[in-house]
């Protein structure tokens, strides 16, 4: 059940301070809460609550601002909580009445917050964000798309996009064959005794220290052959068919499993199945592999880098507008092809604007025949070389190339602020729709932050520019006097 808070205490005035207790209103939480639209987006969090009894969920302000303030200082579930119930501050800008010194919720709850509070949600507030960060009275900017503008033909493209992809690598030990069918094989002798002990069947020989044994063999030997690889998998692979097979006649008899015992066996068999195709086939890749027990959604992303040829985790397209702001395009676990986002990418570019960017900066995969065609027939430079022959412009073309490729630059910077910053290096959390979650959330910080900075800045900039005019006229006064 969810209750709507009143709206009315949102106001730094109304926050209950206790007597002793002076807080700045030029705080930069107190003024990063007044930027944020928590009412736009609580009626769409009401709805994710079905009406009737029971316990009132946490506000929306409560659970955005939680997982906000983690991924700003990557804190922990209870190095959070902790963190909040010291901070009046951080009272405040996650929408309590006033400071209060026990804690307004569990670490368990922020599990929760990450389930509710989905990737697409993010993307939605990231987007209304990013519209409304130069006005005050939130009115949403021209669409561009009235029959004026369709009548009056738009003679130049303005604006700059971005686009590249990355990886946000998740929390897992490098996959290998061997350690896979030797953590599958526990986890169904786990079960087998599971069955036994609940349903009082007789243990069957499972080999448990000899499977043992010859793993720990194969993992601390420092040489790994071809011929020694493929003998310790034919060993795993026995044990795992083995296994597979008491569990079959287990069910078989009539004895079940539980709801979570499902799902872990089914993953099972089919990383049996795959090790198995790869071991008869002598074959190295197979469709859909999993990389992960616990975590099977994952899949190998090759990234092509020096340090880390292959990752693990949600692949990604970010676009950069002209002002440094991002944006996910798509994201996936799975490893598509990231050429096929640019003209999405491109008509949502003309969606908010409405007018098609100026130039396309993207790396050379992106430029395939269909985009390159389709940038041309809207009026856009994409970067990098054209296709065919060098044209008699050779030095203006390299020139141009040159600066393209410099201003490519900064979705890198981005990568690497939501990755060294945000948390994007190392997604802790263990479920797909919380990965998910933490992806939006690194990028939805990020431009947080971002605007605040900026604002900040330009008030610098004024603050600046009116001591410089006030010495100078100043000075004018004295020599006209």
């Amino acid at each position: 059940m969810y209750k709507p808070i009143n709206k009315l205490h949102h106001s730094f005035l109304d926050f209950n301070q206790p007597m002793g207790l002076h807080m700045n209103s030029d705080n930069r939480w107190i003024k990063l809460a007044d930027r944020i639209p928590w009412d736009e987006f609580e009626v769409k969090y009401a709805r994710l609550f079905p009406s009737g009894t029971g316990n009132v969920a946490k506000p929306f302000r409560m659970a955005l601002g939680a997982l906000i303030i983690q991924t700003k200082f990557q804190y922990s579930d209870r190095e959070l909580v902790e963190q909040i119930t010291e901070n009046p501050y951080l009272q405040y800008f996650i929408g309590l009445p006033g400071y209060q010194e026990e804690a307004p919720f569990d670490a368990s709850t922020l599990v929760l917050f990450r389930k509710r509070i989905s990737a697409e949600m993010l993307m939605e507030v990231n987007e209304y964000l990013l519209a409304h960060k130069d006005d005050d009275n939130n009115t949403p900017p021209s669409s561009g798309n009235s029959g004026d503008n369709d009548a009056l033909k738009e003679d130049t493209n303005k604006g700059t996009l971005t686009l590249d992809a990355t990886c946000a690598p998740a929390d897992i030990r490098y996959p290998q064959d061997i350690s896979l069918l030797n953590e599958a094989r526990e986890k169904l002798e786990t079960i087998i005794y599971r069955f036994c002990k609940s349903y009082g069947l007789p243990l069957p020989r499972r080999y448990r220290r000899r499977a043992r044994k010859d793993y720990l063999s194969f993992a601390k030997s420092k040489k790994h052959s071809a011929k020694k690889i493929r003998k310790a998998l034919r060993k795993q692979l026995g044990y795992v068919a083995r296994d597979i097979g008491y569990l079959e006649k287990f069910m078989s008899d009539g004895y079940a499993m539980t709801d979570k015992e499902i799902s872990l066996y089914l993953t099972i068999i089919t990383l049996y199945e795959q090790q198995k195709y790869m071991y008869d086939n002598k074959v190295h890749s197979v469709e859909h592999r999993i990389v992960s027990i616990s975590q099977p959604w994952l899949r190998p992303i090759v990234r092509g880098k020096v340090k880390a040829p292959v990752e693990f985790g949600a692949k990604f397209d970010l676009s950069l507008d002209s002002e440094g702001y991002g944006r996910i395009e798509k994201i996936s676990f799975e490893a598509y092809n990231e050429s096929t986002c640019l003209i999405e990418a491109v008509e949502r570019f003309k969606e908010r604007t409405g007018y098609y960017p100026k130039r396309v900066l993207a790396d050379q995969i992106y430029r395939t025949r269909e985009n390159r065609s389709y940038c041309k027939e809207h009026g856009i430079r994409l970067s990098g070389p054209k296709l065919g022959r060098p044209s008699a412009a050779v030095k203006v073309d390299k020139k141009q190339e040159y600066q393209d490729n410099t201003d490519r630059i900064e979705v890198e910077r981005t990568f690497s602020l939501s990755k060294r910053c945000y948390g994007m290096d190392c997604i802790t959390t263990k479920l797909e729709e919380t990965q998910l979650t933490s992806v939006a959330l690194s990028v939805f910080v990020m431009n947080l932050f971002k605007i605040q900075r900026r604002i900040l800045y330009a008030l610098l900039y004024l603050i600046r520019f009116w001591c410089n005019w006030s010495r100078c006229k100043s000075w004018k006064l004295q020599i006209f006097a």
